[in-house]
This record gives structure tokens, sequence and C-alpha cells, in this order.
């Protein structure tokens, strides 16, 4: 029988293990699969089938080759100890709606039972790269099949391509909507101290992020602001580097000199690929752009302020740097 993670928007139905939460894949019942005839009848929302999603280990020289993959179903405890190593097999994903609809069994969700909805921002923190990049595909495949259930160019509703295909298709002027990837680049910009010498790396305040909350009483003091790389969406007719300058002279006023790509991420919010560069300041005075950022600057990698959380490519970026400087985040 088929297999299935269960999601209701960005939260992963999950289940409580000793070193964290892992998801849940319910088993499909007969009822939930269509054939293809079927499948052309109806838009059948809610659910999804998954490509694989291999570990890094495919790919970085710096992943031991000699680890075994270890299968989506078996013992989460393990694999969570071999991040890099973990490929998750083809599995389906389904929303709560689509399960209730189809009567499926779900486990019990309540207080104390071990099982809940937890979001994507923190599974990532925790769960094998691949892993957390399959939910990520199955979040943005799940929303995109909510938002094209009428025909873009015309309006009527569409259906499911053959299954050879993932695309929604507009039988009345044949239009076919597939799933679309907005390209982001993110980029680690460093320079020496000029001081000390020190390596520095450039970090930004987003008004996104929030703003510094009061204490509600004097004796506890405001949790931190948190600070990120620069980031951005490619625009029509450029190139990733073209992107890379452009983002950073818009929201910071500086130029950049070596950039280099490093490495990308899926990331469901909305449905973006994150492009990951480095490059070293070259001139200017930081000048933020206020609409977007209330506040950047260069801070020494021994005194960083608080960053995104570990699962990000943000992080990834900033540990590397300060790895290479025999720091440890």
């Amino acid at each position: 029988m088929t297999s299935a993670f269960v999601f209701s928007d960005d939260t992963v139905l999950c289940r409580q293990r000793p070193n964290g939460w892992w998801p849940v894949q319910l088993e499909l019942p007969p009822s939930a699969t269509h054939s293809d005839e079927e499948t052309q009848l109806a838009y059948q929302v809610g659910h999804v089938t998954l490509l694989e999603s291999l570990a890094p280990r495919h790919w970085s020289p710096d992943v031991n080759p000699t680890s075994a993959s270890v299968d989506i179903l078996e013992s989460a405890d393990s694999s969570i100890n071999t991040p890099h190593t973990f490929t998750a097999q083809a599995a389906s994903a389904i929303t709560y709606d689509y399960a209730i609809a189809h009567h499926m069994v779900l486990p019990i969700i309540a207080e104390g039972s071990g099982n809940a909805f937890v979001p994507y921002r923190q599974l990532i923190t925790q769960l094998p790269v691949a892993l957390s990049d399959q939910l990520s595909q199955a979040i943005q495949l799940l929303r995109w099949q909510t938002d094209t259930q009428f025909c873009s160019r015309c309006a009527a509703p569409t259906i499911h391509a053959k299954r050879d295909e993932r695309a929604m298709v507009c039988p009345v002027c044949r239009l076919r909507q597939y799933p679309r990837v907005q390209p982001c680049v993110i980029t680690a910009i460093t320079r020496p101290n000029p001081q000390t010498g020190e390596m520095q790396i450039l970090l930004a305040h987003h008004h996104r992020y929030g703003q510094q909350k009061t204490a509600p009483h004097l004796l506890q003091s405001p949790q931190p602001l948190l600070y990120g790389l620069i980031a951005g969406f490619v625009e029509v007719g450029e190139s990733l580097e073209h992107a890379v300058v452009r983002e950073v002279a818009e929201e910071v006023n500086i130029s950049l000199s070596d950039i280099r790509y490093v490495s990308s991420q899926p990331w469901p919010f909305p449905s973006n690929l994150m492009l990951g560069f480095r490059a070293s300041y070259a001139a200017g005075e930081i000048v933020i752009q206020e609409d977007e950022l209330s506040h950047a600057d260069f801070f020494d990698l021994s005194n960083l302020p608080k960053i995104p959380s570990k699962g990000s490519i943000a992080y990834e970026l900033i540990a590397q740097i300060a790895n290479e400087q025999g720091i440890l985040l």
C-alpha cells in the first residue's frame, strides 16, 4: 500500500521520538488512489506524489559516501544521527482535509498523545536534509494544487494531466500549468575588521523578523533581534551573479568582489529555490533600504547576534565561514 505524510498548511503530522519529532506516514486505503481515467474526471485536491529526495552524500565530497542511506520507514532515531547520508524514498503527501474526506484513520492528536502537527520551520532544525527537502516539496506541491484549480487564461476548472506529467490542464483552452520555482539569491559577505583584522560578516535585521519585544517587567531581558543575510528574488533577464550585485547594492549600498556560488536549498515560503553565494566586501558605506531593513552592519565572527536557525541555508553559510576561522557555532 502507498503511504503518505499528512499536512495542515505548513505543519506536518509528527510523532514524538526520543531524539525529537519525526513525520508520521499513514497507509493510504484503496479508495484514496485513482486510475488514470478517474484522475482525468476531477481535480483531486490534497493528494500528491513525491519524488525521492537524495542526501548530500550523493554530490558533496565532504560527506562519507560509504554511509548507508536509511529508508524513510525505518528507525527515525538512527537516521537523525546521519543528516547528510539519509535518502528519503519516494512517498505521497495528503492534506488533513483530504484524510478526513476519505475517512482515513488518523492518530489521536491531543496533548500527551505524542502526536502533533509541527511547523516545517521547526522540523528542519532536526531532520535529515533529504527528508526536510521532501517535506518542502510536499508543501509546495499541495499549495500549487490549491492555487491552480482554475485556468489562469480562461478560468475554466482544470484537471490533472496524465500521471507521467505533473501539470494541471485546462480542458477548454488546453493551457498547461506546471509547478513554478522562484529563484532567490542569498549572500554571505565578508571582510577583515578594519581595526583588528578579525573576519567579519555582514548581517541585517529585516522588518519581517519582527521588532524587539519590551520586557513585561524589569527582571526579564528583551528577546534579542534576529539578524540574517542579504537575500532577494532573481529578476527576469538577470544572471544569478547580477542578482547578487543588485540586491546587495539596493539593500545596503555596497559593492562586492569574488562572488561565488556555494549551495542551494528548496524553501517553501512560498515556493523558492534559495541559491547561496559568498562574496567579499569591495567598497562603499552601508546605507540600508529602510522599507526592507531596520539595521545592518559587519559583525565579528566571534561576537555574532542571534542568527537564523540550524537547517536554513543562511545558517549553513554563516557556519561555513565561522568554521574556516576556527569558530564553532
